[in-house]
């Protein structure tokens, strides 16, 4: 069986696995304060062009955003998330269970759009009531989204402008961050996140890492206790330098990058063998996510062959499935998939 249901489905790149080896034996001190943990953040900084940024690094994403909206949040706001965000459909209410409400907005294609967030605080703040109800104070976005979409870049700067005139903090969710540096269709570098989002974080685990994200904060007044915050909520490791050795990795000699490349190259070599065959796609994705609407006995054949992601149903005896590539996705093995994919 050959897995293209997930992007986690391996250990981790192996320049990470070599980079862990070698130091192993190392005696530092620990929480992130060793200085493998000052390097990567340094690196980075340097690559986001944000020399003024807080870096810090914590073991999973549903651990990060519960984290940074625990940190930015007083009791009575809430966070504003695509109907299919992560924090929405996702991590079992952990956000909720900070005690902040998670706000989801319609979200064709998984975004949300300005002028969707102005119209909601708009309501909001015309309403003469409206301290009964949870207070807007963040927007969250991922980029790619859970769909596979991209942000543009004029798309980002029009959210930051509407999230300035209303007061709202903008937080990116980057678990995939990888696959959509690399993807063809995106305009977004780091420095843009850096310079239009109050925090963002750089995802490890989807992108190469054993485990691993990294959370950098632009907003000085975020900057302020939140090691407090991540001690608190459980997320601050012992061994803290296991996940500064993976981005110091990562980010030495564009391993990050490269990561993202290979998997995109991949996915739409998937995308196009679909496409050749006349197969539509729920989503006109460009990252390493790839949903194919696929007859059952097609989904059948190919499953005995392929693990794949079930998403949805699509009438007519018909489901969309997900093909997910990453880092350790084998050529031979795309290119098998493709020969099935011609024979459907």
């Amino acid at each position: 069986m050959i897995y293209l249901s997930s992007d986690y489905t391996e250990g981790a790149h192996p320049d990470i696995l070599r980079r862990l080896v070698d130091t192993n034996l190392e005696q530092t001190t620990g929480y992130g304060t060793d200085p493998h943990c000052q390097s990567a953040a340094d690196l980075i900084r340097k690559a986001c062009s944000a020399p003024a940024a807080d870096v810090h690094f914590l073991v999973g994403g549903t651990q990060a955003n519960l984290t940074v909206i625990a940190a930015a949040l007083r009791p009575h706001q809430g966070v504003l998330s695509a109907e299919t965000g992560h924090i929405q459909s996702h991590e079992s209410g952990a956000i909720e269970a900070t005690g902040h409400r998670v706000i989801p907005l319609q979200s064709p294609l998984g975004k949300i759009d300005a002028d969707s967030i102005d119209r909601f605080c708009q309501t909001h703040f015309d309403d003469p009531n409206r301290e009964h109800a949870v207070k807007p104070a963040m927007v969250y976005l991922s980029h790619p989204t859970e769909l596979g979409t991209l942000y543009s870049l004029d798309e980002l700067k029009a959210i930051r402008e509407v999230c300035t005139r209303h007061s709202l903090l903008l937080y990116l969710d980057g678990a995939r961050l990888a696959y959509a540096l690399a993807s063809p269709q995106n305009d977004v570098t780091l420095p843009d996140l850096a310079r239009h989002c109050d925090v963002f974080y750089i995802g490890g685990t989807k992108c190469g890492a054993l485990f691993g994200e990294a959370v950098v904060i632009s907003n000085e007044s975020l900057k302020t206790d939140f090691r407090y915050i991540i001690k608190q909520r459980g997320g601050m490791l012992a061994k803290g330098r296991l996940l500064g050795l993976q981005f110091e990795a990562m980010f030495q000699n564009n391993l990050y990058f490269e990561i993202g490349r290979h998997a995109i190259a991949l996915a739409l070599k998937i995308r196009q063998a679909f496409s050749d065959k006349g197969v539509e796609l729920l989503i006109d994705s460009e990252t390493n996510q790839q949903f194919p609407i696929l007859k059952q006995d097609q989904i059948d054949r190919i499953g005995r062959e392929f693990a794949y992601t079930w998403w949805q149903e699509a009438g007519d005896d018909q489901s969309a499935i997900r093909f997910c590539t990453s880092w350790a996705t084998r050529p031979e093995a795309v290119s098998r998939l493709v020969e099935l994919i011609r024979v459907l």
